[in-house]
Formats: C-alpha cells, structure tokens, sequence
C-alpha cells in the first residue's frame, strides 16, 4: 500500500486523526496485525503532549452532544450503541450527561473509554470512579483506553496472519 491508500484505509482507526495512520504508516513492515496494533500506539505515545491532547479532544463525549447530533465516526456510532448508550433511560441520560460536564470541567478532555465489550453499567461506575482522577493520570487512563479502542478497530478490519 502506499502511504495514501494506507491513510485512507485506516485514517479513521483514531477519531478524526489520520495523522496516527500516516505516523504509522512511515514505521512499516507490519509482518502482523499485532505490530500493526502496536505500531499505531508507539506513534500516539511517540507524539507531543499537544498532538495526544488534540487525539483525545478529538473523542465524542460517551451519550453525549455528538452522538445526540449523529456527528460521531461511524465506529464511535457503532460502538456506543453496542454498549447500549443509544437506548438509555431519561434518568440513566442524566446521569451521563452531569458526568461528562463535571470531567470536561476538570480534565479539559472527554472521558474515553473502550466501550466494546462492556455495558452502560460498567461504563458508568468506571465514570464515576475516573472522574476524581488527579489529572496526570486520567490522560494517562485516556491515553490507554484510546490504544485499546485501536487494537479493537484494527481487530474488526485486520485478518490475523
């Protein structure tokens, strides 16, 4: 593949930032889908504080504004409601909606969480217990979360050999 066919196959493996995918593209020589899974996590660890801020800013909220305004990437969309956070009672809604605003208050960034898998009621407690995070470590807890949503992305489109 060359480097454009290679972003245009997985520019949107990391949310609205094919920079990861052409980062990645320039490690090569991917004899596996595990080194590619870990090569498009070294170029996010390997990236300025900025350009992993930018990545994580770059996440909808979980049931949050984008998803209610369908501006989510079509993974995002797929997941979420996977995990059910498209069928949430009026309360549950809340409970959500309080949540992202008390961290994007504190943590300047939304709650990233690798919702495949799980359900609202795990996403939920690990909410509320992550939200009193020091700040450190929560980007540092977002930083992984996102390397797990892109080993889970690259699994669904990457064949093992």
């Amino acid at each position: 593949m060359s480097q454009t066919e290679f972003v245009a196959a997985f520019g949107d493996v990391a949310e609205h930032s094919p920079w990861v995918a052409a980062g990645t593209f320039s490690k090569g020589g991917f004899a596996t889908r595990e080194d590619l899974i870990a090569a498009f996590e070294a170029t996010m660890l390997e990236a300025p504080k900025q350009g992993q801020l930018e990545l994580v800013r770059a996440h909808p909220d979980l049931a949050g504004r984008a998803a209610i305004a369908g501006e989510m990437a079509e993974d995002s969309k797929r997941e979420q409601s996977g995990a059910g956070l498209d069928t949430l009672s009026p309360d549950e809604f809340a409970r959500f909606t309080d949540l992202n605003d008390r961290y994007q208050q504190r943590f300047g960034f939304p709650f990233i969480f690798a919702v495949k898998g799980a359900d609202k009621h795990m996403i939920l407690h690990a909410f509320e217990q992550r939200v009193e995070n020091a700040p450190e470590q929560e980007f540092a807890a977002a930083l992984t979360q996102i390397a797990r949503i892109f080993r889970f992305r690259l699994e669904d489109r990457v064949a093992e050999v």
